[in-house]
């Protein structure tokens, strides 16, 4: 069953003359208890597709333009203020970048959590509950830590605090916008082993925003690669990884360090991810493409289904 269905969203950011297409076409389909990881540079609209489902995008200066997002069967689009309280932390969490920011200074984490918990789960709103998910996520000591203010924390227990205050409503959808950005490598792959085993324990689906492809694999069951506010490859997570398709996706994957060889430089792709509003006719990503053809210009291509569950947005996938 979908718990999630994205189905041809496109959105602008201004109006009329001024309007900059963020994402162009975006379909993407997550079922219960899955994990689906979107990648890509910055700047390619991995974070303002994943705030969309809760449309917290503020809207203006965001213009939603055409498409649907179903979650649970009923379009958040179409939904009332009223309807989307409930939606945003009671169906879909979110974790974002830099915990730091993100939580309130000037509160003690366990009010914060508490406040989570009475806004979707009024009936759990107490200390035990707190503490509950404080132990969850692996803080140590938590009858102490539930005092602390966010700045007595590290990074990596300010992001478990964050993981904790989205599990308080037991969504059925967690969003994680790069968990891991800012965490020194140990930290990362025990916020990652955490998600992991939450999601195990819980049954909840999980989209992970990342633009490093080297925790896709141990985390991923499919994977859409996002560029210039489109996808341009989906496909299960093993197959994309052993046999990217796209051009973009092959550069990606050659820009990754690799543990064993003697290069000397790493291999880097050319140019930048264009600005909204301002993308090249034809296909995007043709002016930083290493095949490229002349007729690449001409025509966007479109997104399709070259094998079984494999999706690539390039005519000329299976040509070097």
């Amino acid at each position: 069953m979908n718990l999630l269905e994205i189905k041809a969203l496109k959105m602008d950011f201004g109006a009329g003359a001024w309007a900059a297409r963020a994402i162009d076409g975006v379909s993407l389909v997550i079922g219960a208890g899955e994990t689906v990881c979107l990648v890509g540079e910055s700047g390619c609209g991995k974070s303002v597709t994943a705030q969309s489902i809760a449309r917290l995008v503020p809207s203006p200066p965001a213009h939603y333009v055409g498409g649907e997002i179903l979650l649970n069967g009923r379009d958040t689009l179409k939904m009332s203020p009223r309807e989307l309280r409930g939606l945003r932390g009671g169906v879909v969490s979110y974790i974002f970048q830099e915990p730091g920011a993100a939580l309130n200074p000037v509160f003690r984490i366990g009010a914060q959590i508490r406040e989570s918990l009475k806004l979707h789960r009024p009936e759990k709103a107490s200390a035990a509950e707190v503490l509950r998910l404080l132990k969850l996520v692996g803080i140590p000591a938590p009858e102490s830590r539930i005092k602390n203010y966010p700045f007595e924390m590290s990074g990596g227990m300010q992001q478990r605090v964050m993981i904790a205050m989205a599990l308080a409503s037991e969504p059925k959808l967690l969003v994680a916008d790069e968990p891991t950005t800012a965490l020194d490598v140990t930290i990362q792959a025990q916020i990652l082993d955490l998600l992991r085993d939450l999601k195990q324990r819980l049954g909840m689906a999980i989209l992970l925003i990342t633009h490093n492809l080297g925790i896709v694999g141990d985390m991923a069951d499919r994977v859409a690669v996002m560029y210039a506010g489109q996808i341009v490859e989906l496909a299960a997570a093993r197959e994309l990884l052993r046999r990217p398709l796209h051009p973009y996706t092959k550069a990606l994957m050659n820009s990754v360090p690799k543990l064993h060889g003697t290069a000397a430089r790493l291999a880097a792709i050319p140019g930048n991810v264009p600005r909204n509003g301002d993308f090249p006719p034809g296909c995007r990503f043709a002016p930083r493409c290493p095949v490229a053809r002349p007729e690449c210009a001409e025509k966007i291509p479109e997104l399709v289904e070259v094998e079984p569950g494999r999706w690539v947005r390039c005519p000329f996938w299976n040509r070097e």
